[in-house]
């Protein structure tokens, strides 16, 4: 069947006319910024979710804060912003509570956050040798976190375990008598990738 307009043997013609708009190409970068900007969206809705639960009453403020650290692994600038405006309370109020706790972070920590126990008892057997370590496999020093974010280090004074020091607390899991092999073993148990043999075994 021959279409309409079409004699035996022609040619069909083809219209290659631009078309009437232009189609927005977006590169790489552009795109990792819109993704970036989109998460840090997502986060504030979360953040704002946490701190309306509560009354807006200044006696909320620690719990909120234990609500924001439990679900950001840190506390947030823009979260504690957030709870000032809610409770109706200076900055400097929050701000002042949440670097008086020590169990409260204002840096972000890693998904697996290293606690070093640097006790007497612990420090005594080498808990400096485990902080090394760390160091030593994963590049990073007290109160840093690595790049890609999966582990953090910081030390505790003491943990109240001197019968097993040296002590190393991975998130809430207590490691007794660390050793550099262990920390090795440690650090893969918790998914990280050790290539070289630890010192002092």
């Amino acid at each position: 069947m021959q279409g309409r307009g079409l004699k035996p043997g022609g040619r069909i013609k083809r219209d290659f006319r631009p078309l009437p708009f232009n189609l927005p190409i977006k590169s790489n970068k552009e795109r990792m910024v819109e993704m970036a900007g989109d998460a840090q969206q997502a986060a504030l809705q979360e953040m704002e979710q946490i701190i309306r639960r509560y009354p807006a009453e200044r006696r909320y403020i620690l719990a909120i804060m234990q609500d924001l650290q439990k679900k950001f692994n840190y506390l947030p600038k823009e979260g504690l912003q957030m709870t000032a405006r809610h409770v109706n309370a200076p900055m400097s109020t929050v701000y002042s509570m949440a670097t008086f706790y020590k169990a409260f972070s204002l840096a972000p920590k890693g998904r697996v956050n290293f606690k070093a126990c640097d006790g007497t008892a612990c420090h005594i057997k080498g808990s400096q040798v485990i902080i090394n370590e760390i160091y030593r496999c994963l590049g990073i020093r007290l109160g840093e976190t690595t790049p890609d974010g999966e582990f953090s280090l910081e030390t505790v004074n003491c943990l109240g375990a001197c019968a097993i020091a040296p002590v190393l607390v991975a998130n809430q899991k207590v490691y007794a008598k660390v050793t550099p092999a262990a920390v090795r073993e440690i650090i893969k148990e918790h998914g990280g990738r050790i290539d070289e043999p630890a010192v002092n075994e």
